[in-house]
């Protein structure tokens, strides 16, 4: 795999790697598990982004606030 770099996306940070493929893979480091293919940079992003919403809403839902969650509300609630 070639390294890409990151990319920063809210409060998530997103690593690309390009396959030998062609295919884009992109992954979020602090959600386990959060990863994903697509043909293009953006769709990699994209699909990477949802299963990490999706992994954190099953863990709120299990009654379990990850840090990362955490950190997002408070630093809602303070702006507000």
């Amino acid at each position: 795999m070639k390294k890409s770099g990151g990319k920063k996306l809210s409060k998530f940070s997103i690593d690309l790697d390009r396959e030998e493929d062609g295919r884009w893979i992109a992954e979020v480091p602090k959600v386990p598990g959060a990863m994903a293919y697509g043909n293009t940079k953006q769709e990699a992003v994209r699909r990477a982004y949802a299963i990490a919403l999706r992994t954190l809403a099953d863990s709120i839902e299990q009654g379990h606030t990850p840090v990362i969650v955490s950190r997002l509300l408070e630093h809602a609630m303070a702006r507000r």
